[in-house]
């Protein structure tokens, strides 16, 4: 069924999760689904991203093969339940079978290839982690280079394997590589001939899996040298896949177009297990997903020549497709597309529907929810700015909290506190019991530290963050991090990051320092200290503006929402620095919005002052243009 509603919602949740005959765990999963659909797609896999490559196929009975066979070699590696297999991988089929095959034998533990070496590193040993599976060295791709640099920092592994890219080159090609590159380094297993030298048809644990295991580790919190694991249980993420089947209602004939990354739970969820609970298919187009320009390009080719039904992206991908021209093409097996992780500017939702026809569904999840917690509905109404309405068997209400992070009440229709969420797809805390306080109210309610709205027909409102998080792009960063590394500076006294609206990216870093009493420094010098000690790449900030004193709460905490409102009046005082007379520009605390920016703009002409909306409508936040 199509919802349209919460009365639909409500409708669906007639029939309780338990007397829906789920799998008990992703494992069984597979092998319903193989056992259903043995000959149809599970997988398409194009290499370099484009349309007119030959896929390479992996139907449901060879998938299910594959992860029974990954099991089995991590089994006989000395993977067991509640040790891990920890991978850094692109988007392959072979990342689909350590997922799988991982939390069949033990423990998957998902880790994002672009954390420095150190931070994955700590990530592997906090997931007391047997295995590690990586890439083979490989022309563009750095992986081995970080794995061979922490190799010896770990010597509790057991072995580590390496999937081979060049397998998937056609001749001659391959061997010239290989030749090239020599034998795989001392000690290292490849990855495809342990999985040929293991039975496909059985477990050689002969292990029962109850839902109630973990299944994976997902790290959240941002990336700074303390992980924050979130488990997850299987019964957490086939309830998951049953949720998102029911709300997009997956079918066979579909293809779901996976660009997002294997090691968030997003990719792997919902154009993952999802759709392979429902038999649907899923086009791997290249292994860096949406990173990859090749992709972007073909976007629209692929769409018509896969007959793609949906796909999942964020604000900065809609963005770059929009760059793509779509005319020409046949669009007419596209469903909807899904947008999260970051706030959708609602321009960029007029300019995509109206280019594309695609109607473009705005949802919220977060990894301690194993992924989706709400979206908005495909056959209802659909409120640009909100995150739409919970997920079957999804709780969410919205608890004010005192200051010490008490619970009080539940808040009344439209008043703002704390986003809670409680039901089958929430985790049961962080892996590290140190992590976990404060983390519930009210009972079994986890606080997300969003704030947030529930208007009188279910829709949810975010109007602010009570974490500190900067989402650049759906990639989320500790401004932690970058904090630290301007305090190592001799002259900087005390060093605030937050984000900076920008219509690209949703968020980019920026900081405010206050220097030492005398210090002299000049903001170029800051800004190269940055690139030189922020470990990633995309944390470094844009900008970096000098205060006298950066504003403090009463017990002297720094207080990060008047930067970013002040972070708001600068870049929309850089948008409107060519109007004449120049507009007075005020950030203000909203009860609706969290924060509103209005301009006082005098008397513009019309055309004027819709050209100036439609530039302002470009960044996810709420604005006004008034006279005065």
């Amino acid at each position: 069924m199509s919802i349209a509603s919460l009365r639909d919602i409500e409708a669906l949740e007639s029939v309780p999760l338990e007397q829906r005959d789920l799998p008990a765990s992703t494992y069984e999963l597979l092998r319903r689904s193989a056992a259903r659909h043995a000959g149809h797609s599970a997988l398409h896999f194009l290499l370099q991203g484009r349309a007119d490559e030959e896929p390479v196929r992996i139907s449901y009975a060879e998938l299910f093969a594959r992860v029974t066979q990954a099991a089995n070699a991590f089994h006989r590696l000395g993977v067991r339940p509640g040790t891990a297999v920890s991978f850094l991988l692109p988007n392959l089929p072979q990342t689909h079978y350590v997922i799988w095959g991982g939390e069949a034998a033990g423990i998957v533990n998902a880790i994002n290839p672009l954390l420095d070496p150190q931070h994955i590193a700590e990530l592997v040993r906090a997931a007391d982690s047997r295995v590690l599976v990586t890439l083979a060295p490989f022309p563009g791709s750095d992986l081995w280079d970080k794995v061979a640099a922490l190799r010896d920092e770990l010597p509790e592994l057991s072995a580590i394997l390496c999937v081979d890219l060049a397998n998937y080159l056609p001749e001659p090609q391959r061997a010239a590589l290989k030749a090239q590159r020599g034998p795989l380094p001392a000690g290292v297993l490849d990855f495809d001939e342990a999985l040929a030298a293991c039975p496909d048809d059985h477990l050689e644990s002969g292990r029962v899996i109850h839902g109630d295991e973990v299944a994976s580790y997902f790290h959240t919190g941002g990336t700074t040298g303390t992980p924050k694991l979130a488990p997850h249980s299987h019964a957490n993420e086939v309830a998951m896949a049953e949720i998102m089947g029911l709300n997009a209602d997956y079918a066979p004939d579909d293809v779901l177009l996976c660009g997002l990354p294997l090691f968030h739970v997003n990719g792997v969820m919902v154009t993952g297990l999802a759709p392979f609970h429902r038999g649907a298919q899923v086009l791997l187009p290249g292994p860096q997903g949406y990173r990859n320009p090749t992709l972007i390009e073909h976007f629209w080719k692929l769409v018509e020549r896969y007959r793609v039904s949906s796909f999942s992206g964020v604000p900065t991908i809609y963005a770059a497709l929009l760059q793509v021209p779509s005319d020409g093409h046949d669009l007419s097996s596209l469903r909807f597309a899904l947008c999260g992780a970051a706030p959708m500017p609602v321009e960029l939702i007029r300019q995509f529907e109206a280019r594309t026809g695609l109607k473009i569904i705005e949802g919220y999840g977060l990894t301690e929810g194993t992924c989706g917690t709400s979206c908005n509905p495909r056959g209802g109404e659909r409120r640009p700015g909100s995150i739409g309405l919970r997920l079957p068997y999804c709780q969410v209400k919205v608890a004010l909290l005192d200051g010490d992070g008490r619970y009080l009440r539940d808040a009344a229709v439209d008043e703002i506190g704390n986003l809670c969420l409680k039901g089958p797809t929430v985790f049961k805390g962080y892996l590290q019991s140190d992590k976990n306080k404060g983390i519930w109210v009210d009972g079994e309610w986890f606080n997300t530290g969003d704030l947030g709205r529930i208007d009188a027909d279910g829709y949810i409102w975010l109007t602010g963050r009570s974490k500190d998080l900067i989402i650049r792009g759906g990639h989320n960063i500790d401004p932690q991090m970058i904090e630290e590394a301007l305090h190592r500076h001799p002259a900087v006294a005390m060093a605030a990051a937050v984000g900076k609206p920008d219509a690209h990216a949703g968020e980019l870093p920026v900081a405010y320092i206050q220097l030492k009493p005398g210090a002299e420094v000049s903001v170029a010098d800051l800004l190269e200290h940055a690139a030189r000690h922020v470990p990633e790449r995309a944390a470094v900030p844009k900008d970096i503006w000098l205060l006298d004193a950066l504003p403090v709460t009463a017990v002297g905490k720094t207080f990060k929402p008047a930067l970013r409102m002040d972070a708001i009046r600068r870049v929309f005082e850089e948008e409107t620095r060519t109007l004449q007379p120049r507009p007075r520009i005020e950030v203000v605390s909203d009860e609706r919005h969290g924060q509103k920016a209005q301009l006082f703009v005098g008397a513009l002409d019309a055309a004027t002052r819709a050209a100036l909306a439609s530039r302002l409508g470009a960044f996810a936040v709420h604005f006004e243009l008034l006279e005065g």
